[in-house]
């Protein structure tokens, strides 16, 4: 039996020592600084799944608030209410007492830097609104002039992460299923919405949306989708790859839906 066989699975260090019998001291140190790169290469590889994956980190579109903001731009102003700071937005607060009816949705918003860390945004404050079942908008439309929920303001935790427990919006006419927000750099902040840093919308996908049209209470919701798509909304027909929200669940337990929102910092 040669040295060779003998000395083969006996691990790297008698590697090693077999080579060092063969080669000069210069091979052998060039020998080790390439296995010693092996590790490295096999957790940046494009197939590792690990950090160095930053396709969730584009900067999120600036998109219109729209004309029910309900943050003292055009008059109302939810985030002066006494309660706005919450996560489960389904009910009214104030002097307000109505609860939103539907199909229960989780939104998890994760605020990360737009550049190549990815780096989670701690502190930042996230103000959420989007219709109710039926279309409408608290604080402005017929009927819930008086009413306040599907609004509220969460800051972002170590993980740049807000949750909202809502409802899942109806699709009104004219407009793609949507979820509005607007960014401001600390809860103080949000007393005036000229602070805020940054406002966009997140698209809700077409398949779910079928399915929750198709439950009790969104009938209106089927007709307006089938006329509407993401390349003939006025908002998401420039694309909205950044702006799609990952959604998981059924009609019984409910929906969750999650979004990585980039901003510039």
């Amino acid at each position: 039996m040669s040295d060779d066989e003998r000395n083969h699975h006996h691990g790297l260090q008698q590697d090693l020592r077999v080579l060092a019998k063969r080669t000069d001291r210069r091979e052998l140190l060039r020998w080790m600084a390439f296995t010693s790169l092996i590790p490295i290469i096999g957790c940046g590889g494009p197939d590792s799944g690990g950090s160095g994956d930053t396709s969730g980190c584009a900067r999120i579109p600036e998109e219109t608030a729209g004309p029910y903001p309900g943050d003292g731009s055009n008059g109302a102003n939810a985030l002066v209410l006494s309660g706005i700071v919450r996560s489960d937005i389904r009910s009214s607060i104030a002097n307000a007492s109505g609860v939103a009816a539907g199909i229960p949705l989780t939104i998890t918003l994760t605020l990360v830097g737009s550049d190549d860390s990815c780096t989670p945004l701690r502190g930042y404050a996230i103000y959420l609104w989007h219709c109710d079942q039926a279309g409408r908008y608290s604080m402005y439309s017929s009927g819930v002039t008086h009413e306040n929920y599907l609004r509220g303001v969460q800051v972002t935790d170590e993980e740049g992460k807000v949750t909202f427990t809502s409802i899942f919006p109806a699709c009104y006419s004219g407009r793609w299923p949507h979820i509005h927000f607007e960014i401001y750099p600390s809860v103080e902040a949000t007393s005036s919405s000229r602070n805020k840093v940054a406002t966009s919308q997140l698209a809700l996908p077409e398949d779910v949306c079928d399915t929750v049209y198709a439950t009790s209470g969104y009938s209106q919701s089927v007709r307006n989708l089938s006329q509407i798509s993401l390349s003939s909304d006025n908002v998401f027909s420039d694309g909205a790859s950044t702006q799609l929200a990952t959604v998981t669940g059924n009609t019984s337990d409910g929906y969750a839906a999650s979004l990585v929102v980039g901003i510039k910092v």
